[in-house]
């Protein structure tokens, strides 16, 4: 099986590969490529791949800029970062999409539908120019608003370390002390970046830069060490664990 891999983060490629191994998923990798340009120069140059694992978000641009610029005639699972409400417009036009970090899974559920339907060409022109409109990097906050006596300031995420929830109201612990966020827990997690923030449980968020010791912890969960904890337990649900590792190893 020919394989082409467009990815512009090494590791997510080295780590593509290795899952792929895992699968026992037999292929020739015909090459690794990272940007819009390179892809479009490789295509003009060489045969079409028999499958072609498609990160969207590239060093330059979104990759769906490829397909207007050459003819690809290779089916296609999307890789992406992106929220999986965000990507519903193409799936009926691939093979599959994998949400990073990738999951074993779901790529070998990837490569069972590739196996049993052997689709040709995946992407429909048509629908490019709706999807680069769609696709537009979410954006998330660098600031929050908190409680400050009888008004509010501005709280810089970047100084957030950790939230939680205590009877009802949500606090925000910062490198310097505790803020009142007027906020549930659920509508401050979504509006975080999910690369630097994670949902330990359902009472408690931490910042990766504030995880300074992971250790192991009964029945299956762990427990974290972090920057100015005040006293606060913070324990992975047994649910999220290998989800949060495979988060801070991303």
């Amino acid at each position: 099986m020919r394989v082409l891999i467009i990815e512009d983060e090494p590791r997510a490629a080295r780590q593509l590969q290795s899952i792929l191994d895992k699968c026992h998923f037999e292929y020739e990798l015909l090459a690794i490529l990272d940007s819009v340009e390179d892809a479009v120069q490789w295509f003009k140059s060489n045969a079409s791949p028999e499958l072609i694992f498609l990160d969207i978000q590239l060093a330059d641009g979104l990759s769906f800029e490829i397909f207007q610029q050459v003819e690809v005639e290779s089916p296609i699972i999307f890789t992406t970062a992106f929220d999986q409400y965000a990507i519903q417009a193409f799936k009926v036009n691939s093979i599959d999409y994998l949400l990073k970090p990738i999951q074993e899974e779901s790529l070998r559920t990837a490569l069972e539908k590739f196996n049993k339907t052997k689709p040709k060409s995946s992407l429909d022109p048509a629908l490019l120019s709706q999807l680069l409109a769609s696709m537009e990097k979410k954006k998330y906050r660098v600031s929050i608003l908190v409680k400050q006596g009888s008004g509010q300031v501005q709280l810089k995420v970047d100084q957030l370390l950790y939230a939680y929830s205590d009877d009802g109201i949500t606090f925000g612990v910062a490198t310097d002390k505790r803020h009142v966020i007027d906020e549930t827990m659920d509508q401050l997690s979504e509006s975080l970046d999910p690369a630097e923030f994670f949902r330990i449980n359902r009472g408690q968020l931490v910042s990766r830069n504030a995880i300074i010791k992971v250790e192991p912890y009964f029945n299956h969960r762990v427990k974290l060490e972090l920057s100015n904890s005040r006293n606060h337990e913070f324990i992975v649900s047994r649910s999220k664990t290998k989800e949060f590792k495979e988060w801070l190893n991303s």
